[in-house]
């Protein structure tokens, strides 16, 4: 699925996914802290999303904390906890003005309750919002989203022979949300690191060597005007 900006004669991704790399790289380079850039990174990724919705993109969705950040010094994953949580808390505002709607999507394993809550809260507050749904890929790990949902398939007694695509996606994460169209990688790596693994069978993959707190919205157009000259068959 796609959008057609009529004006531009672009094609947009309805699903926008990015896995935003670079933070801690970007640090060094500018003689920053880590933790410094990983708040500079979310208030890029903020701010790219409103762009991406104001240009009639609908879903966007970002690689924030995956299951495999857990094996960061200690000071580091507080510090990105903290940050969940100031961000379900506070800066939700500024997203809610914009009519975006937020969803952390991911596990709740080892999130604490009062983070928890806060998720949940940022949820309801933006559920009704109508300008763009912006995914927050939180504690989320693509192979864990295809087990979790293999256990709820267990768990609900389906039968083997019911069992298909479309009914494996019914216990994902992200079951309501469209396949991502767009998948972009910042700093130069080109693999997706278990990112909607599902949900990006047939993403048109984008790598830009800017390391994320300097994609702009410069860059955001180079992205949608590759996207938009790309020829997708879906393997026909």
């Amino acid at each position: 699925m796609h959008a057609l900006n009529t004006q531009l004669d672009i094609i947009l991704p309805e699903h926008l996914g990015i896995i935003p790399d670079g933070n801690r790289r970007w640090a060094k380079l500018k003689g920053v802290t880590k933790l410094e850039a990983h708040k500079i990174g979310y208030e890029n990724l903020r701010n790219i999303a409103i762009e991406a919705f104001r240009r009639g993109i609908k879903y966007m969705s970002a690689y924030v904390f995956s299951t495999e950040n857990w094996k960061r010094d200690k000071e580091e994953v507080d510090y990105l906890m903290d940050l969940a949580l100031w961000i379900a808390n506070r800066d939700i505002e500024k997203l809610n003005k914009e009519n975006i709607r937020v969803r952390f999507i991911g596990s709740r394993d080892g999130l604490n309750k009062k983070l928890i809550k806060a998720i949940e809260n940022a949820e309801d507050k933006t559920k009704n919002n109508s300008a763009g749904e912006l995914l927050l890929c939180f504690n989320y790990g693509g192979r864990r989203e295809i087990v979790d949902a293999c256990r709820k398939l267990i768990a609900s007694k389906v039968e083997p022979k019911e069992i298909d695509d479309k009914k494996i996606e019914q216990y994902l994460y992200s079951n309501d949300v469209p396949d991502v169209d767009c998948l972009v990688r910042t700093s130069g790596e080109k693999r997706i690191s278990n990112f909607m693994l599902w949900k990006s069978a047939y993403a048109e993959l984008i790598f830009v060597d800017e390391y994320w707190p300097d994609f702009n919205k410069a860059k955001l157009e180079e992205v949608i005007n590759e996207f938009s000259n790309r020829k997708r068959r879906f393997g026909a």
